[in-house]
């Protein structure tokens, strides 16, 4: 009935790119099918951290949640993917940069075929971003919206330099926004949050992976979960099915684990 799960221990002994390599070997994407209905289909794997109790945030932020472990997986699930799939709101509030090249993954991404650095698209219905804000014109940077979004703010954006997607009328649908990074050649889909987004994703059966980082405090108060129920019928997310792949702690006492889904097990 019992089975036990041995936690690899993550160490820096090795020096920190021998370390990230590691994750790297941990963290595999799956290989894509080269033709068929599947050839074309993102793989969405989610990051997310919290507290022992379950807490997202410490002060509205998931930052205090984190350590150089955290740190180090964080770095490794970017530097394999194609795209990082973000809240617009939680890519603002958690200071959010445009991604680099990491030099430590660079000869990986190429031989997959990759670009240098993962594309960063925003989700955003009502467009509250900042016009200034530095990621937003980059080339790789889409915003993903629907067309009932403020059109003095579209204009606003558009003005700045955005590059603005509709995926919906009169919201942004997550089927769409997935069909969109599938269309936009970014098979390996990274979502990074916040709440609201990952659970828009859970309720459209979308969520092939779940990376869970489990912070060692106990955090208390009324802060939040990494999903969010986001339907209007507050019927409640239905149960997904999940096996685990790896599990792993650092010297801080840090457990990061990574799920997958029963019916994506056997690729792994």
């Amino acid at each position: 009935m019992f089975h036990l799960h041995k936690a690899t221990q993550v160490t820096p002994d090795e020096g920190e790119s021998e370390t990230l390599r590691q994750l790297a070997r941990q963290y595999p994407y799956p290989p894509r099918a080269a033709e068929g209905p599947g050839a074309r289909a993102p793989y969405v794997r989610a990051n997310m951290v919290a507290s022992i109790d379950g807490a997202v945030t410490v002060e509205g932020r998931s930052g205090g949640l984190g350590g150089p472990g955290d740190k180090a997986v964080f770095r490794t699930l970017r530097g394999l993917a194609d795209v990082i799939l973000v809240g617009a709101g939680t890519a603002i509030t958690e200071g959010y940069r445009l991604p680099e090249p990491d030099a430590v993954f660079a000869e990986l991404r190429a031989g997959n075929g990759q670009a240098p650095a993962p594309a960063l698209a925003l989700v955003s219905r009502s467009l509250s971003i900042p016009p200034d804000y530095a990621p937003l014109t980059h080339e790789n940077t889409v915003v993903l919206t629907c067309a009932a979004a403020p059109a003095d703010r579209r204009a606003a954006l558009l003005d700045a330099g955005a590059t603005l997607v509709d995926c919906g009328d009169d919201t942004v649908e997550t089927e769409e926004i997935i069909a969109e990074c599938g269309r936009r050649e970014w098979p390996r889909v990274l979502c990074e949050g916040g709440p609201q987004l990952l659970g828009a994703v859970v309720a459209a059966d979308l969520l092939d992976e779940l990376c869970l980082t489990t912070s060692p405090i106990l955090a208390g108060g009324d802060a939040g979960r990494i999903v969010a129920d986001t339907r209007a019928d507050g019927a409640g997310l239905a149960s997904r099915g999940m096996t685990p792949a790896a599990i792993m702690t650092d010297d801080d006492g840090f457990v990061f684990t990574r799920w997958v889904r029963h019916d994506r097990s056997s690729i792994h």
